[in-house]
Formats: structure tokens, C-alpha cells, sequence
């Protein structure tokens, strides 16, 4: 299992090994907006989900701080989610991508969340830092592509569920078992979902003033039929 290294902001450096990864889908409070996702999704083949939220089980060495992934051909795509870790450092949240398959996500789902990478900033906050005011955090990515940079997700924390509502939906407990990472669900996407060179994620902080960031190029290899 993977031990990644980290920058725990007010705190420096920290590392500890990740055994557990769980992609949250359909993550939403508001189901007007869970069904918009449902219907991106079902736009490019993929089947509707049998409950929400769902929970799927993938490697935990498809994480990565680096600054660079490769995939199999130019059918994936990144969302901006917050990432919680649960560590012997306490519980930790940061910004990460839930990079997919998009193709093959049209017969499988939790076999596309297991074919690419997920990238992962390299700092984190203490979740007790933002507890009092989660709900003022805001999440946007931005997508690259033939050199154009555009705004491909916007959006309040608050159209995802709580932190501790999804520890419960998932855990049946107040806690993640230690050594767990958990993506949380991701916003509509702005214009056409699709490949993009390069992604930008950030979770922005307005009562503290700060925000977690990352940004990854992705190479996409050629497929040989």
C-alpha cells in the first residue's frame, strides 16, 4: 500500500500509508443536482445508478501527488472533488481529481474509476480547521485544451453531502477506519465533458483566506488496435 508524503498546512510535513480508496459517486444534497450528473453521465452511455450515494472500492496505488499522468487514448476526463483522508494525524481534507475512463464508464463503472490514476494536492488542512464553516468552501476546476484554459467546474461544497453524512452513508460510524481516502463527489460540469490536456483543481477557503490547489497534464498514449 502506498505511504504518500504531504504538507499539512500550519503543521509541515506529514506521511502515512493509504490502504483504503473510495470513489463517492452521486454524492449530492440536492437531487435536482444529482440528477443533472445522472444525466451528463447517461449522455455518454453510462448507466443510471441503482442507489445514491454509491461507493466504489479501487486501488489505493492509483494515487498520486505527481504532476503528470498518462492514459490509453483521449476518452478521460478530471473532476475537481475534496478528498478526505483519515490518518493517525487526525482527519485531513484536500483537492484531488477523480480522473475516469469515459468510455469504458459506459459498461462498467467501477471499472473506469480503476483505469486511470488519481491525481491529489500535495498539501491538506486539518478538517477541524474548517468544520465551523465548511460550508462556505468552494471548489472549481479548470480545463486545458489545444492551449485554450477554460472554467469547467464551479461550485459551493454545499451541493455535495457533509463530510459526516458520507463517513455514515459509507462506514455506518462517526469515523473513516484509519488509513481510508475518500473522494466526495464532484460538481456539473461546465460546456462538454471530455479530455483536456491539462486539469486545475482548487478548494478555496473565503473565512480563512486560503485555498488547496493542484495541476496535472495528462499524456494521452496511443491506443494500437
Amino acid at each position: 500500500m502506498p505511504t504518500l508524503n504531504f504538507n499539512l498546512i500550519g503543521h509541515g510535513a506529514v506521511s502515512f500509508e493509504i490502504t483504503q480508496l473510495v470513489i463517492a459517486g452521486w454524492t449530492g444534497r440536492d437531487m435536482a443536482s444529482v440528477e443533472h450528473h445522472i444525466a451528463e453521465l447517461e449522455a455518454i452511455g453510462v448507466k443510471r445508478p441503482k442507489t445514491v450515494p454509491c461507493f466504489y472500492r479501487v486501488s489505493a496505488s492509483l494515487l498520486s501527488t505527481d504532476a503528470a499522468m498518462q492514459v490509453a487514448g483521449q476518452d478521460s476526463s478530471g473532476e475537481a472533488e475534496f478528498v478526505l483522508f483519515s490518518t493517525p494525524h487526525g482527519l485531513l481534507v484536500g483537492i484531488g481529481s477523480d480522473h475516469t475512463d469515459r468510455k469504458v464508464e459506459s459498461y462498467g463503472v467501477t471499472v473506469s474509476k480503476q483505469m486511470c490514476g488519481k491525481p491529489i494536492g500535495r498539501d491538506l488542512w486539518h478538517f477541524s480547521e474548517v468544520s465551523d464553516h465548511w460550508d462556505s468552501l468552494t471548489m472549481r476546476c479548470w480545463r486545458e485544451r489545444g492551449g485554450k484554459r477554460v472554467l469547467y467546474q464551479e461550485g459551493p461544497v454545499t451541493k455535495m453531502m457533509q463530510p459526516a453524512a458520507l463517513i455514515s452513508r459509507y462506514a455506518s460510524a462517526v469515523e473513516l477506519p484509519v488509513g481510508t481516502a475518500m473522494f466526495c463527489g464532484t460538481q456539473p460540469i461546465i460546456g462538454e465533458m471530455g479530455f483536456g490536456d491539462v486539469f486545475e483543481l482548487e478548494l478555496s477557503d473565503p473565512t480563512l483566506g486560503r485555498k488547496l490547489a493542484h495541476r496535472y497534464s495528462v499524456d494521452a498514449l496511443r491506443i494500437v488496435d
